[in-house]
């Protein structure tokens, strides 16, 4: 999945961009957290386990 992709998924579901870590860019909402890597492409299984974990 296309990293631009799973980050508008994401922001439709209120998160924001809150920081760059080392390798990766910290999404929050609220308390929640989500760590999004630094790719291109990002892995289909990742991609899978974030979008059911928010129900994305």
């Amino acid at each position: 999945m296309k990293r631009k992709d799973l980050i508008k998924k994401l922001e439709t579901k209120g998160f924001i961009f809150y920081r760059h870590g080392g390798k990766h860019d910290i999404y929050k909402r609220g308390s929640d957290e989500e760590q999004i890597p630094r790719h291109t492409e990002i892995n289909e299984l990742l991609a899978k386990k974030i979008i059911k974990k928010w129900e994305l």
